[in-house]
């Protein structure tokens, strides 16, 4: 693919980047940025059920809908930064049957730099919630080779909560955007 530069005497240049589009703008001027790293990954149906109460666990996402440049592994459910960057990353779980006996449940993005945490106090319920959304979002700095999972963990009661399979519930997606 070649590249115009246009420097600002007016005067052009040509480099030869690569047989790829790297970035496409369209008659409208929308610009899109096909190798741009994104993902969106699921549990494909598959519940976890009864979450250890002593540690946390990893959650686990089977099925992507889409990976752009393959930075997600299904195997390990762990997203790894090709480049250094900015990154929106977000998980929503279903939590089922969350006993009111735990002291606390957290949800976490873990990445190599930071943890981010949703915390709720399931004794808050008279009983045992039959569903509970939790979602955490934020904009990562991750450096190359940097890794993001999502994680679970659950202080006392009985190991008894599940993470839902339905993909309409349960996801994790994130994009590099700058």
């Amino acid at each position: 693919m070649a590249l115009t530069k246009v420097r600002g005497d007016g005067v052009q240049g040509m480099s030869l980047l690569s047989t790829s589009t790297a970035l496409a703008l369209d008659a409208n001027g929308h610009i899109t940025k096909p190798l741009q790293s994104a993902f969106s990954a699921h549990k494909n149906g598959t519940n976890q059920n009864n979450l250890s109460t002593s540690v946390g666990t990893t959650v686990t996402f089977s099925t992507e809908r889409f990976d752009v440049n393959s930075d997600f592994n299904t195997s390990t459910s762990t997203f790894t930064a090709p480049v250094t960057g900015k990154y929106f990353l977000t998980v929503t779980l279903r939590l089922e049957n969350t006993d009111t006996a735990a002291d606390f449940i957290i949800s976490k993005i873990v990445t190599s730099n930071e943890k981010y945490s949703f915390i709720f106090d399931p004794n808050a319920f008279d009983i045992d919630a039959v569903y509970f959304g939790q979602t955490v979002t934020i904009l990562a700095d991750m450096d190359a080779n940097d890794t993001a999972y999502i994680e679970v963990r659950i202080s006392g009661g009985t190991a008894q909560t599940d993470v839902e399979g339905n993909a309409e519930y349960t996801y994790f997606t994130g994009c590099l955007v700058c």
